[in-house]
């Protein structure tokens, strides 16, 4: 599915282009066959639809004649009787291929890309590409529009020379910074006086999220490789603006779901931790591995996180969100499963994934 295909469709074609490849990966293809229905009248379905090509009808069933809609004409751009509950059932008439959006989808990407829109454009003065690579970080698609123009106007430029330390493993978390130009080094130390490098992150992409949502000391070093220029957001607005709309909680029974669909269970706590317990079928990443090994994890596939407490867990689950992951976290972590009589499984040296 192409941005150009997904343009020619209302109200798709007024979107930008950024918000145009999120609709592309949102979409899903539906094929039918001649004589096939796609829903009846009546149907309260919370999808919208557009055909691609084909022909299908939508009849009323009061006994005119029904309505043939063509692939590429002005009727086709608009959704297939989108008026719930239906007005018509739609049958194809020939083999048809469409595209179909849940309606919270679509209704969200049209009112966020409007909404951004005017919040970018509102700070005169200010170089607004920051803040469109803000949100073309898949973890801020979460966003409620609503907070937008409060979050742009909570962050604060700082400009920064190279070789400076931004943030040092063990310092408190203050603050979270997005890198508007230049770039930094993630490194860590390790008991046995090694320094480990994590990551090094280019402009658009943040740090600093860990301690912030966890509570715990900082667990990394970052150094700016070169002279550049970071926007810092203060840890309270952080939390009220960005950590609890981009955080997804899930109970114990959503999880088992999940994991029925072919999520991975994911405990980020320590190795230690891990070998004394955890959950059946779960592989041990520690938190401060996960910008390491994240280009190593399956996009597509699920991940439900946990902890003790979820406070590494919510911190993993965001950093996660950030690269384009679906991330979810088992709200409570093992300390609410341990109310509920759940007992963690010894762990076995399969499950321990960061030292490959």
């Amino acid at each position: 599915m192409s941005q150009q295909e997904l343009a020619q469709f209302v109200p798709l074609a007024n979107l930008s282009d950024d918000a145009l490849e999120q609709a592309t990966r949102l979409a899903k293809h539906i094929s039918l066959e001649s004589g096939q229905a796609l829903f009846r009248k009546g149907s309260m379905d919370a999808h919208s639809f557009y055909l691609l090509a084909g022909e299908v009808a939508l009849d009323s069933e009061d006994r005119s004649a029904p309505l043939l809609v063509k692939a590429g004409s002005e009727t086709a751009r608009h959704p297939l009787s989108r008026l719930k509950p239906r007005t018509y059932s739609c049958v194809a008439r020939t083999p048809c291929r469409l595209v179909r959006f849940t309606d919270d989808d679509l209704d969200h990407l049209v009112a966020r890309d409007q909404a951004t829109a005017y919040e970018v454009t509102e700070f005169d003065g200010d170089d607004p590409q920051w803040m469109f690579d803000l949100l073309s970080n898949p973890a801020f698609a979460g966003v409620p529009p609503g907070n937008l123009h409060t979050l742009f106007g909570r962050f604060e430029a700082v400009p920064a020379e190279a070789g400076q330390v931004i943030l040092e493993q063990g310092g408190p978390g203050d603050y979270y910074y997005l890198i508007r130009s230049g770039s930094v080094r993630v490194t860590r130390s390790a008991g046995d006086g090694k320094v480990i490098t994590l990551a090094e992150l280019q402009p658009g992409q943040g740090f600093g999220e860990e301690a912030l949502i966890s509570g715990e000391p900082r667990n990394a070093t970052v150094t700016m490789l070169n002279a550049g220029e970071l926007m810092r957001l203060p840890a309270a607005d952080f939390d009220s603006l960005l950590r609890e709309p981009l955080v997804h909680r899930i109970n114990l029974a959503q999880g088992a779901e999940l994991i029925k669909q072919g999520a991975q269970l994911i405990d980020v706590r320590l190795e230690a931790e891990f070998k004394e317990g955890s959950l059946k079928g779960s592989i041990n990443l520690p938190l401060y591995l996960l910008r390491l090994k994240a280009n190593n994890m399956d996009r597509k596939r699920t991940y439900i996180l946990f902890c003790q407490s979820g406070r590494r867990s919510a911190a993993a689950a965001f950093l996660l969100t950030q690269r384009g992951f679906d991330a979810r976290v088992l709200d409570g972590g093992l300390e609410a499963l341990s109310k509920t009589g759940h007992k963690p499984a010894p762990a076995t040296p399969h499950d321990t994934q960061h030292n490959s």
